[in-house]
């Protein structure tokens, strides 16, 4: 099993996910809104429903001949399948770059107090660091 690639965004790394899952899920939409059944689309793009179900889950990387079969039978242009999942992968990208928060969780041992001040002033070093107190 292969995984995600990361990204170097400033200083931060970002996950990318997985083209096959991006496609799938592109693919899955397209047929559900479409309001047909993978047995209906298989059929259409002469291949087996198991062999379908596991390219929209993203399960297989499914070849460009693959692909363009399922788009024909789906009614979609392959060009428009490749620029949805390029628009997807993009958003990815940047929503996980501008919401990367980094996360401590601090316990307290005993009855040892954390300085308020020291929080504010790493907090304000860094606004991505978000500080949670547990008891």
């Amino acid at each position: 099993m292969t995984t995600p690639t990361r990204v170097e965004t400033g200083t931060e790394h970002v996950r990318e996910p997985l083209l096959r899952h991006l496609v799938g899920a592109i693919l899955r939409r397209a047929r559900l809104r479409q309001g047909r059944t993978l047995q209906e689309v298989s059929a259409t793009a002469r291949m087996s429903t198991a062999y379908l179900s596991e390219v929209e889950r993203g399960r297989k990387e499914a070849s460009s001949e693959v692909l363009a079969a399922v788009c024909g039978a789906l009614g979609i242009r392959l060009v428009d399948l490749v620029g949805q999942a390029h628009d997807a992968l993009a958003a990815t990208i940047e929503q996980q770059a501008a919401g990367d928060r980094r996360v401590r969780v601090l316990t307290s041992v005993g009855r040892r107090v954390v300085d308020r001040a020291s929080v504010t002033s790493r907090t304000a070093q860094d606004p991505r660091e978000a500080l949670l107190l547990a008891a």
